[in-house]
């Protein structure tokens, strides 16, 4: 009889036990070893690097291209599409001013 009651107290505590249904976090050392993302890097592919010397220079300035379908100049508040073409120089212009504010490939 005492074993019975041994049984029936033993299925009792196993059934009240619970499995932490959560998982573990991963141990410190793993999360240090996973590689971290790198920046993009930003590769200049319209070749507007060479023309940031136009930066608050007059627009009058700008050298005609040798590909004018290749770049747009337009000003600031000027309306253009919003497209993204790589390989396209994109010269804006302050329109009150008349001064480069910015060069770049799109």
């Amino acid at each position: 009889m005492k074993r019975f009651a041994y049984v029936i107290m033993l299925l009792i505590l196993t059934a009240c036990a619970s499995d932490d249904p959560r998982p573990s976090p991963p141990p410190r050392a793993s999360l240090e070893a996973q590689p971290r993302p790198r920046p993009p890097v930003l590769v200049d592919t319209c070749g507007a690097r060479p023309l940031q010397y136009l930066v608050g220079r007059p627009r009058t300035e700008i050298p005609v291209p040798l590909r004018p379908s290749l770049r747009r100049v337009l000003c600031l508040t000027c309306p253009m599409t919003q497209d993204y073409a790589p390989m396209r120089q994109t010269i804006l212009y302050d329109s009150e001013t008349g001064l480069v504010r910015e060069v770049k490939c799109g």
